[in-house]
């Protein structure tokens, strides 16, 4: 029998904490859980600011499938969450992630400080000055 899906913590036999909206559904004598777009929260301090932030990154960094299936033998506990805010948070973290499309704006240029064509230039004329 299936249960409705809530947003949940849960802490992993690894000692990972993660958050996620969960689905739990019985499989004849075992329960899996089916996570949605699971997510680790880390603090961080901008000290030169004063400020601390909530800092949102994916669990699995390199899928891209949003769905992950779990036993519930890698789970030590489960916490249902009921913070409107930090639902929020989390939503909001995926919309934007769905609007980023996983694509960033870098292109090709980005991160050199100058062509080949116009460094050979400039390094000629510094050596001929010399």
């Amino acid at each position: 029998m299936d249960k409705e899906e809530f947003y949940a913590v849960l802490k992993l036999v690894s000692g990972e904490e993660i958050f996620a909206k969960v689905s739990p559904c019985e499989e004849e004598d075992k329960t899996i859980l089916i996570l949605d777009c699971p997510v680790m929260f880390e603090n961080i301090t901008i000290r030169h600011m004063g400020v601390s932030a909530v800092r949102i990154n994916p669990w699995l960094k390199m899928s891209d499938d949003p769905t992950v299936v779990m036993n519930m033998d890698k789970v030590i506990t489960m916490t249902e969450v009921h913070d409107k805010h930090l639902i929020k948070v989390y939503n909001r973290y995926l919309k934007e992630k769905d609007n980023d499309g996983g694509k960033s704006d870098i292109n090709q240029n980005h991160g050199f400080l100058s062509s080949v064509a116009d460094a050979r230039v400039f390094l000629e004329k510094l050596y001929k000055s010399s």
